[in-house]
């Protein structure tokens, strides 16, 4: 029989995840749970499987439960489900990025096997991640058998699943804030740095798109220390003080950014692989 599944908290994430696991077949759809009937209903329909249930009291056992939740609600969310429904021998997870399978304490007390998934990409639009889905990697840890049961399930959605240390998943998710958020800061203020250069905006993105995206395509295909270039790979310090002054003079919060990131390429340029 196919393994029945809850889902506590229909966001965009929980919702696709639903959706994904439903058309595939992976669990039968059983109980959406949110914080008012009518986001529940919502969420059973983009699902397109499921009932809408108001109360934890209203849930009932099942072989999976998914809590997609804030992460602040993760805890509060696992007691109350704990409390409300025999959790022996079934797999609760939830789907945050920076907190790992130990925040469902009171799922596992209560005999449940306990783990963690964190689809790793953006999900501003649903639709279009259901329809864009395959290949999606995903951070998971927790317990074996909680693991068995959900991989094999998360590779039929197209998934591909990274085992993650629990003790480094804040770190983890670090990395993702890295590689999305703020090298979207960096790039405002090279944007910036081109208007105060008398570069009208729309220009600006255009000089700058294609020195990004190469530097990105080269990290990629060639790893970050041989895709550096510029002044502190050149050793050419002159430059890196003269450029320093400047952007301290035009804007001093840029001049602290920029002064911050010296030091750790500097450390990169030191991994150049010799030519």
């Amino acid at each position: 029989m196919t393994p029945t599944f809850n889902l506590i908290g229909a966001g965009h994430v929980g919702r696709v995840l639903g959706r994904l696991f439903a058309r595939h077949g992976c669990f039968s759809i059983q109980q959406v749970l949110t914080r008012s009937v009518s986001s529940a209903r919502d969420g059973v329909a983009f699902i397109g499987a499921g009932d809408a249930v108001e109360r934890y009291d209203q849930l009932q056992p099942a072989a999976v439960h998914v809590l997609a939740v804030g992460d602040d609600q993760i805890g509060a969310a696992c007691a109350a489900l704990a409390e409300a429904v025999p959790l022996a021998g079934s797999v609760v997870f939830h789907c945050s990025g920076a907190l790992a399978s130990d925040q469902l304490r009171a799922a596992r007390e209560a005999g449940a096997l306990v783990a963690s998934v964190h689809p790793i990409r953006s999900f501003a639009d649903p639709l279009a991640v259901v329809a864009q889905f395959a290949g999606t990697f995903c951070g998971v840890e927790g317990d074996a058998g909680a693991l068995a049961l959900l991989t094999p399930a998360l590779r039929v959605i197209g998934a591909q699943p990274v085992p993650i240390e629990a003790s480094a998943k804040t770190v983890y998710h670090a990395a993702a804030v890295f590689a999305s958020n703020y090298l979207v800061t960096v790039l405002d203020a090279a944007l910036r740095a081109y208007q105060a250069a008398g570069i009208p905006e729309p220009v600006a993105r255009q000089l700058a798109q294609p020195l990004a995206s190469e530097s990105m395509a080269n990290v990629f295909r060639l790893g970050a220390a041989a895709a550096l270039t510029g002044p502190i790979a050149r050793g050419d310090s002159a430059t890196v003080e003269r450029q320093q002054r400047a952007v301290d003079g035009w804007d001093p919060a840029t001049g602290e950014l920029y002064r911050a990131l010296v030091a750790p390429t500097t450390a990169l340029a030191r991994r150049k692989p010799p030519k």
